[in-house]
């Protein structure tokens, strides 16, 4: 891999694993539902300007209903699970179930697609929910104020991603990235309006709260996403996904420095084998064939 190609991969990285601690810190004053509005609303305030400067309004229009079910999908219900849990769990282990989403992404891949799942995969999946099951075991817990349904949350966010994957891959392969880019975040703008306007903070947030907004908009999604499609096509996708094995790495770091947050066995544990799983589901990682044995 070129150097400034493993420079954007990195950065990437950083900004993804970085927005588990921008919500970490601000959901508690704005709420799931505005904070996550604002987050999309200046993705979109960021996006919309480049995709109409390109010429490609007429794409979104073209596409409009696949691309609002797409903003459902991948950013208006996971982004708000997201900000819901990490309210109840720490924003490294927020960032070690993320990893599950390739996982689910190859499992709606191969019941809603007919992806094929060979040998490798098949046990990725299996060691990956292995993994899920052995972190959220000393985690879980569902008495009133517990991280149980928390942990719920972030799976079911990623479940989501999984199924927006394969919607783009079924409906809109042909549709250029910044328009699926653009138009989902401005689509999910337009859904999460009337939540935030209806949950907005009785109180106005103090003002580290909106930088961590800003930077979660403007960096860990917009840059963000012009960083991912630039990498798809340098790189290719299966290189971009490296970037899965990378957040949980950013995601543990920002939290220790930034918020305190102590990383403890059952997390590393559990997250390694989540991490093997994924590697295994998405095809990194291999079983040796018949003819190598």
């Amino acid at each position: 891999m070129k150097l400034h190609n493993l420079f954007d991969l990195i950065l990437l990285a950083a900004l993804w694993g970085g927005s588990f601690l921008f919500m970490r810190y601000a959901a508690p004053e704005f709420g799931a539902a505005p904070l996550i509005w604002l987050r999309v609303a200046i993705a979109a305030a960021c996006l919309m300007p480049l995709l109409l400067w390109r010429g490609q309004g007429k794409l979104l229009r073209e596409h409009a209903g696949s691309i609002a079910l797409l903003g459902l999908f991948s950013s208006a219900l996971p982004f708000v699970l997201i900000a819901w849990a990490v309210l109840s769990i720490t924003s490294g282990l927020a960032s070690i179930l993320n990893a599950t989403t390739p996982i689910f992404t190859a499992l709606i891949g191969a019941l809603w697609l007919g992806d094929k799942l060979d040998k490798s995969r098949l046990l990725g999946l299996a060691v990956g929910f292995a993994g899920v099951l052995l972190l959220a075991a000393g985690k879980a817990d569902f008495k009133p104020g517990g991280s149980g349904w928390a942990i719920v949350a972030m799976l079911l966010a990623t479940l989501f991603y999984g199924f927006a994957t394969n919607l783009t891959k079924r409906h809109l392969g042909n549709v250029p990235p910044l328009v699926n880019a653009a138009g989902s975040q401005f689509a999910s703008s337009v859904m999460l309006l009337p939540f935030a306007w209806w949950f907005w903070p009785a109180q106005m947030p103090g003002h580290m709260a909106w930088l961590a907004v800003m930077g979660l908009g403007i960096g860990c999604t917009a840059l963000a996403w012009l960083l991912f499609f630039r990498l798809i096509t340098r790189i290719g996708a299966s290189g971009a996904v490296t970037v899965t094995f990378l957040i949980p790495l950013f995601g543990l770091f920002w939290g220790g420095l930034l918020l305190g947050e102590t990383v403890d066995a059952g997390m590393l544990v559990g997250g390694s084998v989540i991490i093997l799983g994924t590697a295994l589901a998405t095809g990194i990682l291999r079983l040796p064939s018949s003819a190598t044995r």
